[in-house]
């Protein structure tokens, strides 16, 4: 496990231009300083064991800490042989020796399917796309391709409900080094800043084909683009348990996945004679859906201890996140949001995981850790409007790294405890890339 050893709408505002042009001297140097290395994903002998557990990246580490997700990505792609398949559906992929190690696995046979967001190629000067489309096509009948949801939305959100992306960031591999239906649910997209300057997480699962099925079949949903009969899911397979979005407006079973997680915490507990306190933990890039601010909130009143690092609130006028957090008795709070250059055109230092970590009573069962991860913010979009997925993950040990990576985040937030800030309140917004 590559644990770093230191230590709208999502409301992008759609300005990438910027970070992209400023990212490209990186990406340069990361698609040939991995060229190396895409030849030993492809040897056995240089391979990572295909485990299931987390990966973190480190921004504020060595090269290697920054780029672990993106190496163990590559790597897999590496190992995946003639008559296997990569499936990905990513929000931003701006890399090109990723894109390269993609139309390679394609070139030696590899069924190659990615669905992007449509901002990927907008106004584009990166290579990624056209490399991408150069070598799989465009068209989504065929074995490879690269696919693209609608201009301004999601593949699956009801056009009524307005603007949407694509924000999933998954990967799915059919077929590696010992190991088979191998799920890499991320935060991460794979961009530059996103190595170098977000604090990221990967969770690996492999060898579980109902959840490998679940998550297959949503790609096969997201590439149909068919909204009107699209209908939010979850599959379990102990023990795992992963949700796919949006949720529509007219969803026959409506309500809010996280704020129902959470009511099934019990604050405080008797257990063998010892009261105890159920500590709840969120590491998290945008936090702006006003129910699970106020839920948050309540629980920390009950009893939990809930910590949280951010990166995003809102403030006023919105739903008033910030100041529901801020209000007397709440929980501890770090944001982590700061623009060290000074270059308003550069991505902020930020957490960018989505993270929820339980430890204590949860669903009526004492001493659990549970913990749930993926693409989802904690915004309204997220909810009803993006593609999203999320996956619970029942591991005292992979709960526990989860807690070691939020420690690791929290120490190095900026500006920590004083947020009191436009960055943090969301007044002025903070691109993803």
């Amino acid at each position: 496990m590559n644990l770093a050893p230191r230590a709208s709408n999502h409301n992008h505002n759609h300005n990438h231009g910027h970070s992209r042009r400023s990212d490209r001297f990186a990406a340069i140097l990361a698609s040939l300083s991995l060229a190396a290395g895409l030849q030993l994903g492809l040897a056995g002998d240089a391979s990572a064991a295909v485990t299931a557990g987390p990966v973190f990246n480190n921004p504020t580490g060595t090269v290697a800490e920054q780029r672990a997700v993106r190496t163990r990505l590559l790597d897999y792609i590496g190992q995946s042989e003639s008559g296997s398949s990569v499936r990905a559906s990513v929000y931003h992929l701006w890399d090109e020796g990723l894109a390269q190690a993609l139309a390679d696995a394609h070139t030696r046979g590899v069924d190659v399917q990615l669905m992007l967001d449509s901002s990927d190629v907008s106004g584009a000067d990166d290579p990624s796309y056209g490399i991408l489309s150069s070598a799989l096509g465009t068209d989504l009948a065929q074995s490879s391709f690269v696919g693209l949801c609608p201009v301004d939305r999601s593949c699956l959100g009801q056009p009524a409900q307005g603007a949407s992306i694509n924000h999933n960031k998954f990967w799915l591999f059919s077929q590696l080094d010992g190991a088979s239906d191998v799920v890499v649910q991320t935060s991460s997209n794979m961009t530059p800043s996103s190595y170098s300057r977000f604090w990221n997480d990967a969770y690996v699962l492999p060898d579980n084909t109902a959840i490998y099925t679940a998550y297959r079949d949503y790609f096969t949903e997201l590439t149909g683009r068919d909204w009107a009969n699209w209908r939010y899911t979850s599959t379990t397979s102990s023990p795992y348990k992963a949700y796919f979005f949006p949720r529509p407006a007219d969803d026959p079973s409506p309500g809010d996945t996280i704020t129902a997680v959470l009511d099934n915490v019990t604050c405080t507990y008797t257990e063998s004679g010892t009261t105890k306190h159920t500590k709840v933990r969120v590491g998290m890039f945008k936090l702006t859906r006003l129910a699970v601010a106020q839920k948050l909130v309540a629980l920390q009143k009950a009893g939990c201890a809930v910590d949280i690092v951010y990166s995003q609130t809102d403030s006023g006028s919105s739903s008033g996140t910030w100041e529901t957090l801020h209000a007397s008795g709440g929980p501890a709070l770090r944001c982590y949001n700061w623009d060290d250059d000074g270059n308003t055109k550069t991505a902020a230092r930020i957490i960018h995981s989505k993270y929820l970590l339980i430890e204590g009573k949860y669903d009526g069962t004492a001493s659990q850790k549970v913990l749930w991860t993926g693409s989802h913010n904690y915004s309204g979009p997220a909810l009803t409007k993006n593609d999203e997925a999320l996956l619970k993950v029942d591991s005292n040990a992979d709960h526990d790294a989860y807690v070691t990576a939020f420690n690791a985040a929290k120490a190095a937030a900026v500006p920590g405890t004083a947020d009191s800030t436009n960055a943090c309140k969301g007044i002025s917004g903070t691109t993803e890339d």
